[in-house]
């Protein structure tokens, strides 16, 4: 579809299923946070099924052409995935240093990153089963996870970031197979690590998506703007990216109002283009949404533009989160009339 709209991934979850004021009161967990959940263990299942159901409903209601699940089964966009890996030692944690520069606990690799089985393909099916809308499903970047490790195993970070990628292939193939229609592979860490990223980043990127034949995504950010609230003008990484394997890359521009030249770089790449600010719970009229798409035309035609959040929603109140998909999707009819 023309200029069609969606999220970047999360939604936010309910109040009655996890504790939203322990998960705001803290950077995004890089090892398991079970203490987030609000619902017994031998409930939980049932109660992120009914979550998910709500989260695939709002995106419908608001009129949202491609859905995702709203990653209501996760403490993190990234955790999920790579606390499921072998050759993670989740119960000895490592330390990194986060986006703010400070240490915060991650997964300390002990031995061979390995995918011994689908970690997300009933989460996929799930939502396929539940709307007839274009499905998208989200994993995590082989260079983010390499950089939110604690490394004591591999020579260096882009040997465990080759291992990443193979898991990350192997997942994609599967999400495609069992019903995705697009999966985005997130890595905001190549805009955090610019430097190592140009060493490595689009060369493990490009191994995750080795052979695979569906539609593929990657989503670079400045981080959860709930928490990480300084934005630069402009990305460190990002023109390398034309160069990755992916169908679409996935960025954001509300908030950074971001110069829009850079996506002359990425002509050969449909944009999904941010532009939902996540700063703010205040909903944008559809007019000014429109007016933030109609900067890029002069960069990117229509027909190469998803029209999206800058991030993902996850930490913004429900209403406003519903809200702002509104405004995305009013704003998208309001273009497609205008270009025909």
């Amino acid at each position: 579809m023309l200029l069609a709209t969606s999220v970047v991934g999360s939604l936010p979850q309910p109040d009655w299923l996890i504790d939203r004021s322990k998960l705001a009161g803290r950077m995004p967990p890089r090892v398991r946070a079970k203490e987030l959940w609000r619902v017994d263990p031998d409930h939980l299942t049932e109660a992120q099924d009914d979550a998910t159901r709500v989260a695939i409903r709002a995106q419908e209601e608001a009129g949202l052409d491609i859905v995702t699940d709203g990653e209501m089964r996760r403490e993190s966009y990234s955790n999920h995935f790579a606390t499921a890996l072998d050759g993670v030692d989740i119960d000895n944690p490592g330390t990194t240093i986060n986006r703010n520069g400070e240490p915060y606990p991650v997964p300390r690799i002990a031995g061979d990153i390995r995918r011994q089985r689908p970690i997300q393909v009933d989460d996929v099916r799930f939502l396929r089963a539940h709307t007839r809308k274009t499905v998208k499903m989200t994993v995590p970047g082989p260079f983010t996870m390499s950089q939110q490790a604690q490394n004591d195993h591999y020579a260096d970070a882009e040997a465990a970031a080759m291992d990443y990628a193979a898991a990350v292939n192997a997942e994609i193939k599967d999400l495609h197979a069992a019903g995705a229609d697009i999966v985005q592979i997130d890595e905001p860490w190549l805009q955090a690590r610019p430097d190592q990223a140009r060493a490595f980043g689009v060369k493990a990127l490009n191994r995750a998506l080795e052979g695979v034949e569906g539609t593929t995504a990657v989503h670079l950010c400045f981080g959860y703007a709930a928490l990480v609230h300084e934005r630069p003008a402009g990305y460190s990484f990002l023109p390398e990216l034309a160069a990755c394997a992916a169908d679409q890359i996935s960025i954001e521009t509300a908030q950074s109002k971001l110069d829009l030249g850079v996506l002359a770089d990425l002509a050969g790449k449909t944009i999904i283009l941010g532009v939902i600010d996540l700063s703010t719970p205040d909903v944008e009229s559809s007019e000014v949404v429109a007016d933030r798409v109609r900067r890029a035309f002069a960069y990117a035609p229509p027909e190469r533009i998803v029209i999206s959040t800058d991030c993902g929603m996850k930490y913004l109140p429900r209403e406003s989160a519903d809200g702002k998909m509104r405004a995305m999707a009013r704003a998208a009819a309001t273009l497609r009339a205008e270009v025909g």
